[in-house]
């Protein structure tokens, strides 16, 4: 009985300690960094950067209020087309990351380039916009109604194929 007790008391020894090491691991492995911003980003990377617990940006929607207040992407503000580069030149630094988001490729285009050549370098259009936002289940306020998600609704790959059929369409 002695030398079962030891062999047990060895494995469960052993046990222990592998599974300390390997929390060790990944206690200390570097934690991934999102991807820094790029002129065209997609909604994926700015949900990757507010995950990650980034608060250095600006999420800015240039779609009509009454739009925005139907509903947009948590955190942004909305800012008219026409007001954009006066507002934001008045309270952001050139340097701040700025994602912007409108109705359209075009006017998301458009916008970005105002805020670029006022000095604004550091600006991403986000590609597909709201759409794209809330098909990666990404979080929304506004007073839309809230619906109940359907069986698939978070199924981040499914739902990203329905975006991309969607954008096809």
């Amino acid at each position: 009985m002695d030398n079962n007790a030891e062999k047990l008391d060895q494995t469960i020894n052993s046990t222990v300690e592998h599974a300390v090491e390997s929390v060790k691991e990944k206690v200390t492995a570097p934690i991934k960094t999102p991807p820094s911003l790029q002129a065209k980003s997609s909604a994926g990377d700015l949900k990757n950067r507010l995950e990650w617990g980034e608060p250095a940006l600006t999420i800015v929607d240039v779609r009509h209020r009454a739009a925005f207040n139907q509903e947009h992407i948590m955190g942004a503000i909305s800012i008219a087309p026409d007001e954009l580069v006066e507002r934001i030149g008045s309270s952001m630094e050139p340097n701040r990351d700025i994602y912007i988001y409108g109705d359209s490729i075009d006017a998301t285009a458009q916008a970005a380039t105002a805020l670029r050549q006022a000095g604004f370098f550091n600006v991403a259009e986000i590609e597909g916009g709201l759409e794209a936002w809330k098909a990666i289940s990404g979080a929304v306020e506004g007073t839309a109604e809230v619906q109940e998600p359907d069986a698939g609704a978070y199924n981040v790959v499914s739902r990203i194929n329905q975006h991309r059929e969607a954008q096809r369409g």
